[in-house]
């Protein structure tokens, strides 16, 4: 949805370029679109890299920890390509989010949003009853 500058809303303007539910199989399928889209959108390698590779991230800790499933939605935002999944999952907790610090001896849990953290120029998740929504964005360019 792009809104125009006669509405009062210019500054909140965003393009939805993709909106797609997947699951784990779909998640190899799910990396390429995004890759193509960033490309479109003017997201320059090697960020676009690092931008598919935390999309991939959030997208498999839906999957493994979210309930098997998830919907993603990939918006050009101004000057931002922002990634927002979304999982139907038990949902994180405080704790979790605080400490976003890979767990000692490769044991799983964090890592997905830990990377996220480090490569995105905005992170934000919100957990709601039930499920999480990650949302990350990088600045195009």
């Amino acid at each position: 949805m792009a809104l125009g500058p006669g509405d009062g809303a210019s500054h909140l303007a965003h393009d939805v370029l993709l909106h797609r539910g997947f699951g784990g199989a779909d998640l190899p399928r799910l990396r390429v679109l995004v890759a193509g889209h960033a490309a479109l959108a003017g997201l320059l390698e090697p960020r676009r890299g690092d931008f598919v590779t935390a999309m991939d991230a959030v997208a498999t800790n839906a999957v493994q920890h979210g309930g098997g499933d998830g919907t993603l939605v990939l918006l050009h935002r101004g000057g931002e390509l922002e990634c927002r999944i979304s999982d139907r999952g038990p949902g994180c907790t405080g704790a979790v989010l605080t400490d976003l610090t890979p767990r000692p001896g490769g044991a799983p849990g964090r890592g997905g949003l830990w990377l996220t953290r480090l490569v995105a120029d905005r992170l934000s998740v919100v957990p709601g009853t039930p499920g999480t929504t990650v949302s990350f964005a990088m600045r195009l360019g």
